[in-house]
Parts: C-alpha cells; structure tokens; sequence
C-alpha cells in the first residue's frame, strides 16, 4: 500500500511536472513557449523569452523531481520557488482567495512541496531505492533557502532587464575619462 508521501508526491510533482509542460511544449492544451514567452513580458517577467523558458524547465523538472523522490529536496524547492514568483508577480495584490485571482493556490503549493522536502521522498522513490534519503527539518529550510533565493534572483534580474531600466542604462553617459577633460 503506498504511503500519504508517495500520493503527495505524486500528486503534486506529476500536476506541476504536467504545468510545465503546458508551458515548454503545450502538452495537455497548455500555450507551448512562445505564449508563455508573451506571457511573462506581460506580467513584467525581463527578458520573457528566458524568463518564460526557466519557469517552463523550472516546474517541468521539478515536478518530475519530485514525482520520482529523485534529488530531493531539489525538486520541491523548484517548485515552490516559481510559486513565490506567481505570488510576487501576479497574485499577491489580489489577497488570498483564488476567486479574485489570489494566492491560495499557490500557497497550498508551497506548504505541500515544503512538507514533502522537509519528510523526504520516503522508501517508495528513486533516492529511497538508491539509499540516499534528505529528510528533517535542515532539509526543509535548504529547500525553502533555495526556493526563496532563486525567486530573488528571478526578480532581480527581471527588475534589472526591465525595458525602461535597460533603456536608462543604456541613455546614461559615460564618465569622462583624462582624456576627455584634457581636451
């Protein structure tokens, strides 16, 4: 009888890995990349062709991660790290409640990928079989580090390669150089 682990792991893995591929390719009706390319320009996501390529490979192989109980706690740190993007970026200005476009689902995301990394896959996974389970609470606040600072970095660069910042940088003079004042 598999385990409430292998279910959850399952369960959330295979969806997000299947979410992914609606992005990257447009599996199961999904936009396929250049809509999610779009997409991620329109929400403010800089540069949206890579932007929109990392959360595509981001939840695809995460999910996957995670399905299998594959490198944990990598996978469910993939994971709620797009997670706290969409929050950031799209859902949070809209409180919590799904019915006005809000975070709960993302949230439920989070707290299920936490629990997973923080458990580990359990006997029933591919690091179970090879003998190398991550489990306890050290492993569950790595993977929310690595979720936490790889949605930092996400939005710093974006917020650095925004149009108008890249435009700004791109209009600032140089400071002049010996040269230049000596003529």
């Amino acid at each position: 009888m598999p385990s409430g682990r292998f279910v959850l792991r399952m369960t959330v893995g295979g969806l997000m890995m299947g979410h992914g591929l609606q992005k990257l390719n447009g599996s199961f009706g999904g936009p396929g990349l250049e809509a999610t390319q779009e997409s991620m320009g329109a929400i403010g996501l800089h540069p949206a062709k890579q932007q929109g390529l990392a959360a595509a490979l981001s939840e695809t192989i995460g999910g996957g991660l995670t399905a299998a109980g594959f490198l944990s706690p990598l996978g469910p740190a993939m994971i709620m790290g797009t997670m706290i993007v969409a929050i950031q970026k799209v859902h949070a200005k809209n409180g919590p409640w799904v019915t006005k476009g809000g975070y709960e689902y993302n949230a439920t995301i989070i707290a299920a990928a936490l629990s997973l990394a923080t458990a580990g896959p359990g006997v029933l996974s591919l690091d179970g079989l090879l003998r190398k389970q991550r489990s306890g609470l050290r492993w569950g606040v790595l993977a929310l580090a690595m979720a936490a600072g790889g949605a930092a970095s996400t939005l710093a660069i974006s917020n650095k390669m925004q149009p108008d910042a890249v435009a700004a940088d791109e209009a600032e003079p140089e400071s002049s150089t010996t040269e230049d004042a000596a003529e």
